[in-house]
């Protein structure tokens, strides 16, 4: 059988879309939906330092008729930082990338990835991905519109359809018209039946069908993503993927940032001490700006998991009392009692 890629010659390929140093991927942060905000990956920016991270996804429609300066606000110690984008009208996702180009992000990345029902009513997410030739009009919307490097997120297959070669003609129609980067969560999305929650655990892991496609599409960056928690399984995996995504293992358990950070990039690290130091100041900051002390330490609570302590650490920065005194020396007092 013809793959849909091999029609097609290499100056078809857009201009802004050329191979792209699979290094920036290799450690990555998956979008969480009301998990990876902005003050959430500033915490994972000092874990490490080189990790490439994500925003939750935003939808078009939040960004051309709400509040941009509230979805799109970052701080500049998080870059890279990628834009994920819900949508499914190539237009309105012009529009939005447009924006993510203005405010200063690094990638604009498409969610294809997403089963819950609320996405599926506005026609965008995992179901996406009945429809190549849409999404690849999208990406080519996007990456006319702007110059930063369009990417996507998305699943080997859906329901009951866990064929090889659905994932690759998908991918191949995105190749085609220049994407280069591929974010794969190695499972199917199921779009009846499940929650959100079930379809991160019961559809089976499928690592050696999203390596198919670093064989099949060699100079794409290809991303693993899907049931990584621990560094020996994350460097395991590298062997035949340019990165790793890790998403719920890196808010349950943060640590693992430090570890992999440590690992691949034996560059200083941050002491605890000095770890703690800055999210303080950070805390003032954005607490100077009306920001809620609650909001800033939620990222927090998994930090020392496993450790002795972790339970008063968690307890301490989840005590209404504690945070109602609006004071960041709260965590300082915390981190004290891990010890």
């Amino acid at each position: 059988m013809t793959h849909p890629f091999d029609r097609f010659q290499p100056s078809q390929v857009t201009p802004n879309s050329g191979s792209p140093d699979s290094e920036g991927w290799r450690l990555c942060v998956a979008p969480m939906i009301d998990v990876t905000d902005r003050h959430c990956r500033y915490f994972h920016r000092l874990l490490a330092p080189e990790a490439r991270l994500y925003t939750e996804m935003i939808t078009t429609g939040a960004l051309l008729h709400g509040d941009v300066p509230r979805h799109l606000d970052f701080s500049e110690q998080e870059h890279p930082v990628a834009l994920q984008l819900g949508g499914s009208d190539p237009s309105e996702l012009a529009a939005a990338a447009q924006l993510g180009e203005q405010w200063g992000y690094d990638e604009i990345n498409l969610n294809c990835g997403c089963p819950s029902e609320r996405v599926q009513k506005g026609a965008f997410g995992a179901c996406l991905m009945a429809e190549p030739a849409l999404v690849a009009d999208c990406i080519k919307a996007m990456q006319d519109a702007q110059s930063l490097p369009v990417t996507v997120k998305h699943r080997l297959g859906l329901d009951e359809v866990d064929s090889y070669a659905f994932v690759r003609d998908f991918v191949g129609a995105l190749y085609h018209v220049g994407c280069r980067v591929f974010v794969v969560h190695a499972r199917n999305a199921i779009l009846k039946g499940l929650s959100p929650k079930d379809n991160r655990e019961i559809p089976p892991l499928r690592y050696d069908d999203a390596a198919r496609l670093k064989v099949d599409f060699p100079d794409a960056v290809i991303v693993l993503n899907g049931g990584l928690t621990e560094l020996q399984q994350c460097e395991s995996e590298l062997a035949r993927f340019d990165g790793v995504m890790l998403g719920r293992a890196a808010w349950h358990n943060p640590e693992i940032l430090r570890e992999l950070s440590t690992a691949w990039w034996p560059t200083q690290q941050l002491t605890e001490h000095e770890l703690i130091t800055q999210l303080i100041e950070y805390c003032d900051s954005q607490m100077l700006k009306g920001v809620p002390l609650r909001i800033l330490v939620r990222p927090l609570l998994g930090l020392f998991a496993g450790r002795k302590g972790s339970r008063q650490w968690r307890r301490m920065l989840s005590d209404s009392k504690l945070l109602d005194s609006s004071n960041p020396k709260l965590i300082e007092q915390a981190w004290r009692s891990v010890f």
